[in-house]
């Protein structure tokens, strides 16, 4: 691999609040159904198609992705730079924060720059985080993604992920009607691991 695609730790005095440029553009949807009836709920999310493609971006929302986000406290990041001018650039990054009452490891931001999808890179990255997961002795890695970001959804379940749930209601009260609904998925440890 070239020298200028190595991961290397992104440290939080360097990078917290670097905006990462989340954007993607999809034609399909998990569409989220459930229902209620008296034997119980029942879940269903068919793949189907948007009508045209669906792009989303940082700037549609008020809370753009970033590194070191105060929330996630105990947070390290690592990723691939680029040195042009004088300036660094990001070109990916991995995030991640234990959730120490689950013995879970969270990825809380994982980001690729379009040049350089399908490369591998996302899994080189996603193998940080399983190695972290593994020296901290960690259960699993969760993660969460939209119900509209498939080719995620798809890079993801090759990575070993599962679909361990959902939240209807994450990003707006009308999450189902525009086809985001928070998913999340999860990558179990083996005990000999």
């Amino acid at each position: 691999m070239e020298e200028n695609l190595k991961i290397l730790p992104l440290p939080k005095e360097e990078w917290e609040g670097t905006v990462i440029p989340m954007r993607y553009t999809t034609e399909e949807y998990y569409d989220v159904q459930i229902e209620r009836d008296a034997s119980g709920f029942h879940v269903n999310m068919p793949r189907r198609r948007f009508d045209a493609p669906v792009s989303h971006y940082p700037e549609e929302y008020d809370f753009p992705d970033k590194l070191y986000q105060p929330h996630w406290e105990k947070a390290c990041a690592w990723g691939i730079v680029e040195e042009k001018e004088g300036k660094v650039k990001m070109l990916a990054c991995i995030e991640t924060c234990p959730e120490e009452w689950s013995n879970r490891l969270m990825v809380t931001e994982l980001w690729v720059h379009e040049n350089l999808r399908r490369q591998g890179i996302g899994h080189r990255l996603m193998e940080v985080a399983k190695a972290q997961a593994v020296r901290e002795k960690r259960r699993a890695v969760i993660l969460e993604t939209q119900s509209c970001n498939t080719a995620a959804i798809q890079f993801y379940e090759k990575e070993g992920f599962k679909l361990i749930g959902f939240d209807s209601c994450c990003y707006s009260n009308n999450d189902k009607e525009r086809k985001e609904v928070r998913i999340n998925m999860g990558y179990f440890l083996r005990a000999e691991d």
